[in-house]
């Protein structure tokens, strides 16, 4: 059971030292409730982000409402901005991390997300003229990308191996109980109310990660020796012997060395990067972020026989439910197999959209607005009490929605950032993650913006129509492009890149 350690210990604490890299020990003999209170103080960053990123959905009807403040009251055009400005805030939040995190260090870079996300609540708070509005947006948007470029990085390392997989899911599923919790705030505030409240999660981060150490891995390429070995300790137990877990970290930013542009022409680098950039580009062309941002008057717009504010808490509901129901499936059943479900799911519930919004009456002359600016929750209330016919066909946008929220998160939702982390060789991961982030957040702003303008000019039909078509090329990308990489190791993976052969690609043998 002896691993060669270089000063005597009980033999309890050698096998402490030898899982991490050797084979899994039972979880007893490492200390996890430290590393448990580090991630959860570095995800309320994300809690924050899926909290900010739907902010629009139950304000948009607010500041839409004719009994609004002319100055803060929104058109068709500056409504688009609002909801769109958020995800240009987020290109430049996340490629500045990028740079932050090499800089200062994940942890600081994750806590200084804190600044634009309090004053951007303060601007939304205590607007008083539309800019305001927008410029908040702006530097949310700011902290989202911020935060869910740097929080991921530094989940992966401070954890070990045995709880890495599970750790690597929380920031997804805080930020959808972000989102959840800005949906059912919204049920009992008012706007003003709700960008005080978004204040909470960011300040009692900032609070609890700076007590949390930093990266051990950050701490050694910097030659900081003995700060990464008490961080590593910290988080590990006190009677944690350090010495192997760290020189494995030490070989590896040893070997580490940049990528080369004569590198990036051979297919074992841009295959997977394409790949991934791809990939990126069309999760976010699904119309998962207008839909998540636009969700409330999306359910107005839509006629849902029950009042569109619930809806949406609904969905949210949902969509948490969903996320765990993935986590569950993800080392089951094949990559390909989930984006194809995931992809027909999506598929059927738009194409449903498609029709139904096709198929339905627009609101008269006199009440037609973007994404109804005249929303009143009396009339909702009164929608329910329609014919049996119509209170049926209402629930039809609702479960449509439900389905296109559960089949996104059970495969292009989370498979999209786990082939990332599969494909992409380490050397050009930092050059291949800022152009992921570019292109993702470029798209999402594109579709925010215009989704606006869209439903505008031609109704919801004409989006949702889009979003159909793309499921359709999500498919055949998966069957074409896509390669199954569950049971599979890197040097497999690699391989099968260099090569462009998939019989080069065995699957492990399971001992």
């Amino acid at each position: 059971m002896l691993n060669g350690t270089s000063a005597p210990s009980p033999a309890a604490d050698v096998d402490e030292e030898t899982p991490l890299l050797d084979r899994p020990l039972p979880p007893c003999q490492i200390r996890n409730s430290r590393l448990f209170l580090a991630v959860f103080s570095a995800v309320l960053g994300n809690f924050s982000f899926g909290y900010s990123l739907v902010y629009p959905s139950p304000v948009l009807p607010q500041l839409q409402s004719p009994s609004t403040d002319p100055r803060l009251r929104m058109n068709t055009d500056q409504a688009s901005w609002f909801g769109s400005i958020y995800a240009l805030g987020a290109v430049a939040g996340g490629l500045g991390a990028m740079l932050l995190n090499d800089k200062i260090g994940r942890k600081l870079s994750i806590m200084m997300s804190a600044v634009p996300s309090t004053i951007g609540y303060m601007l939304l708070g205590g607007a008083v003229d539309r800019w305001m509005l927008q410029v908040g947006r702006f530097l949310t948007g700011i902290a989202g990308g911020m935060t869910s470029a740097s929080i991921p990085v530094y989940i992966s390392e401070i954890s070990h191996p045995a709880v890495r997989g599970a750790l690597g899911s929380c920031p997804q599923i805080t930020a959808v109980f972000g989102s959840l919790a800005l949906y059912a705030l919204g049920l009992v505030l008012p706007w003003r109310w709700l960008a005080v409240a978004g204040e909470v999660p960011a300040l009692l981060m900032v609070v609890l990660l700076a007590l949390m150490p930093c990266s051990p891995r950050r701490l050694l390429s910097l030659g900081r020796q003995e700060q990464a070995e008490s961080a590593l300790r910290w988080l590990r137990g006190k009677h944690y012997h350090t010495h192997k877990e760290l020189s494995a970290i030490q070989d590896s930013i040893n070997i580490q060395s940049r990528v080369t542009w004569s590198q990036l022409a051979t297919p074992v680098y841009y295959r997977p990067i394409i790949i991934s950039v791809l990939m990126r580009f069309l999760q976010q062309m699904t119309g998962i972020t207008p839909v998540l941002v636009y969700l409330e008057p999306i359910f107005s717009k839509s006629k849902v026989s029950l009042d569109p504010r619930y809806d949406a808490a609904l969905v949210g509901l949902v969509r948490l439910l969903s996320v765990a129901v993935a986590a569950s499936l993800m080392d089951k059943a094949g990559r390909k197999a989930l984006l194809y479900t995931s992809s027909m799911l999506m598929f059927l519930s738009t194409l449903t959209l498609t029709l139904y919004s096709h198929t339905t009456p627009c609101p008269s002359p006199h009440n037609h607005t973007a994404l109804n600016l005249d929303y009143n929750p009396h009339n909702a209330i009164g929608n329910t009490l329609d014919t049996g016919h119509q209170t049926a066909a209402g629930v039809i946008p609702l479960i449509s929605t439900m389905v296109f929220i559960f089949g996104y998160a059970m495969g292009w939702g989370p498979i999209t950032w786990l082939l990332m982390s599969e494909i992409l060789p380490l050397v050009a991961r930092g050059v291949a993650s800022g152009v992921c982030v570019a292109v993702s957040w470029l798209t999402a702003f594109t579709l925010i913006h215009t989704f606006t303008q869209l439903e505008h000019a031609y109704g919801l039909y004409v989006p949702f129509l889009w979003y159909t078509v793309v499921c359709v090329f999500c498919l055949l990308f998966t069957g074409v492009f896509v390669p199954e990489t569950r049971g599979r190791s890197l040097e497999e993976i690699e391989n099968y890149f260099r090569t462009g052969r998939s019989f080069t690609i065995n699957k492990c043998v399971q001992g």
